[in-house]
């Protein structure tokens, strides 16, 4: 039986539009974003209540994930930023379409502020 290889994601997250913004690395995007919308991860993105994907990026290979994460952690504000809108100009939620939930309709009392 084949081995599904690996995906690993650099992903951002926020409070809301242009606000704090935390930036991560995971094996997982989907549940990695679910345990900060569920505040389980203490530290930084609890305090902060960072529970809105904003942008995500995935790669093959672990080591160049965690380079490229290293990036945009030393980055001016503004730089992350134009990221972020280059991808989701309008900053919404992009957990809610990478679990399949697009086509619902109006979601936007889901996605916080």
């Amino acid at each position: 039986m084949p081995v599904e290889p690996k995906v690993f994601a650099v992903y951002i997250m926020s409070n809301w539009k242009r606000g704090v913004l935390y930036v991560g690395v995971t094996s997982n995007l989907e549940n990695r974003a679910r345990q900060h919308r569920e505040g389980e991860l203490e530290g930084f993105s609890k305090t902060y209540q960072l529970k809105r994907l904003v942008w995500y990026r995935f790669y093959d290979d672990a080591h160049e994930a965690i380079r490229f994460e290293k990036q945009p952690k030393r980055w001016r504000r503004a730089w992350k930023f134009r990221l972020v809108e280059e991808m989701n100009p309008e900053w919404d939620d992009l957990w809610l379409s990478l679990i399949g939930w697009k086509d619902l309709g109006p979601l936007s009392h889901l996605q916080g502020r």
